[in-house]
Order: structure tokens, then sequence, then C-alpha cells
């Protein structure tokens, strides 16, 4: 539901590790929108699943290609979650591809 970074071409062959395609994508006010609304709902969630005694969560991100947009958007989750005890592992799993 975002512009994809994909469809330029001096960024089509980058990831959203890259400084460059994580600034297109955030550009746009609807991505720092959502990612504000995907943070919320992480850090409000998060308290409720260890009151339930949970020891896991999967939180998964997808995108058309799986390099860009949903990298980008990985990234920044990571370091805006708010939660004491977190461990977090990532995987981008698409972005080889």
């Amino acid at each position: 539901c975002l512009p994809n970074p994909f469809y330029i071409e001096e960024l089509k062959h980058k990831t959203g590790l890259d400084q460059e395609v994580r600034d297109y994508v955030y550009s746009f006010e609807e991505s720092r929108v959502l990612l504000d609304k995907i943070v919320d709902l992480i850090n409000f969630s998060l308290p409720l699943y260890e009151k339930e005694g949970k020891s896991q969560l999967e939180i998964v991100i997808g995108c058309t290609g799986g390099k860009h947009r949903s990298v980008s958007f990985v990234e920044n989750i990571i370091k805006r979650v708010s939660h004491k005890n977190l461990t977090i592992h990532k995987l981008h799993r698409d972005i080889e591809k």
C-alpha cells in the first residue's frame, strides 16, 4: 500500500538496509504514519502478551518483493519498540531474491 522503491531505477537493486531506500520509503507521510501505528500496536500489545505468560511473539512484515519497504519497516520497528527484557531476532527472508 506504499510507494515501491523497486520502480525507481537507482533504488531497484538496493535494499531497505540502504539509507537511500529508507529515505525514499519515509519521504511519504503515509509510510511515517503507518510505522507509528505499527509501533504503537506492538508497544501496546507486548505487555499484554507478557501478562498472559507468552514468552514468544512473531511479527511478520511483508511487501511485494521483500527487499525494500518491509526491510525498512523492520529496521525502524526494532529501533522504536520499547519494552524491557526483550530479545529480538530478525530475519529478512527475501532480501537476497
